[in-house]
């Protein structure tokens, strides 16, 4: 990707299909300047009647504090016209008990600290080797990740719940996704502050497919809809924009079962829109060459899955007229010959919930949280 020069003194570099899950983003640079401190920034495209993109994280690296602490700070965030900043997230956090897990990793390693009264531990292995360590009052020293005017290596990773900062090989923070700012959204990376920016490398961004070098294409076509006759099994999965790759994977594999392509199951992706026109054009094109895609009329947020489920509910019930309808993902492998052995085992098609039922769950009810739930959608609450 080619980066551009920023007004402040800062680079952009525009990232054409967002991020996708798996997606990992390389930063190397010095902290420099008076005070070395300096932004990452993961900015969407702008709404017409916003002039400001939202930003899905902002990575500020305080190396001499602010306002709040004298001692270098790791501060994320994020930002939208409608809603103005969100709630801070600092490393060291002021609050070590609301250390949060995202994707099993710590919001904040508890080891990102200020380095004081370190001391040298010696002990002897049982192999009569000697072994130095650094130790403060007893415990692991705590040190800070970055340091002015000494290079540093971060990447930023995509998980399935948030963004993952490790520095030199070390994780140092965890971002969980919070309301319509999704990874699939980001479209530019802005580097600005005290700091000399070697290179920006990107892995595992989302492409579409070359249809011009594909050679089993009719193959992987999806089964035209029988007009009358009912399906055994319908199978909504649910996709977003950007994932040409899992799309393409599921057309390969498990769309190839014989049962599928003899039009008994019937597959559907159903994916939403983007704010970049340009994947919207790649997504139209995949849907007119396939057939196996549901466009769904909004922009795709996490927030809206439930409006996807109700879309495959009722694809596959008045669209079409399947005996059983079924939800999946997109990075899931469905072993349809199983399933439908399971289904015949059964021998029922009426009143049947089947799958990993949860019985004990709740809504969520902080609004950073992945799975938020407001009182006005659900006012149910488990005593």
């Amino acid at each position: 990707m080619n980066a551009s020069e920023l007004h402040d003194n800062g680079f952009q570099l525009r990232l054409p299909c967002g991020l996708t899950q798996g997606s990992s983003i390389t930063f190397i640079g010095i902290p420099n300047g008076l005070l070395g401190n300096f932004r990452i920034d993961l900015t969407g495209e702008p709404l017409p009647d916003e002039p400001d993109p939202p930003i899905i994280l902002h990575y500020n690296v305080r190396l001499h504090g602010d306002k709040i602490t004298e001692d270098p700070v790791i501060v994320q965030n994020s930002w939208t016209g409608a809603h103005d900043w969100g709630e801070e997230e600092r490393c060291p956090s002021p609050d070590p008990e609301k250390n949060k897990k995202v994707d099993e990793l710590d919001q904040c390693n508890e080891m990102v600290g200020k380095g004081d009264n370190r001391t040298i531990k010696v002990s002897r292995q049982s192999n009569g080797a000697t072994k130095f360590s650094m130790v403060q009052d007893g415990k692991p020293r705590k040190s800070f990740p970055f340091k002015q005017n000494y290079l540093f290596v971060a990447t930023l990773r995509v998980g399935s719940e948030g963004l993952q900062m490790a520095v030199d090989g070390k994780h140092i923070t965890s971002f969980a996704f919070r309301e319509t700012l999704e990874p699939w959204l980001v479209s530019e990376i802005r580097i600005s502050g005290d700091i000399n920016l070697i290179s920006v490398v990107a892995s595992g961004l989302p492409t579409s497919e070359d249809l011009e070098h594909i050679i089993d294409l009719e193959a992987l076509k999806a089964t035209p809809l029988p007009p009358k006759r009912p399906l055994e099994l319908f199978i909504g999965v649910f996709s977003t924009t950007n994932n040409f790759k899992r799309r393409m994977a599921v057309r390969r594999s498990w769309m190839q079962y014989d049962a599928v392509r003899s039009g008994q199951v019937a597959i559907r992706f159903f994916v939403g829109l983007h704010k970049n026109q340009m994947v919207n054009e790649e997504l139209w094109n995949e849907a007119l060459t396939y057939g196996d895609i549901q466009l769904m009329p909004f922009v795709d947020y996490y927030s809206l899955i439930t409006w996807k489920t109700i879309a495959i509910c009722i694809f596959g019930t008045q669209v079409i007229s399947a005996k059983f309808v079924m939800k999946t993902d997109d990075d899931a492998f469905v072993r349809v010959d199983e399933v439908l052995l399971s289904l015949q085992r059964i021998g029922t098609t009426r009143g049947l919930l089947y799958g990993l039922i949860n019985s004990d769950s709740h809504p969520h009810r902080d609004p950073d949280s992945k799975w938020y739930i407001s009182l006005e959608i659900i006012r149910w609450e488990i005593k």
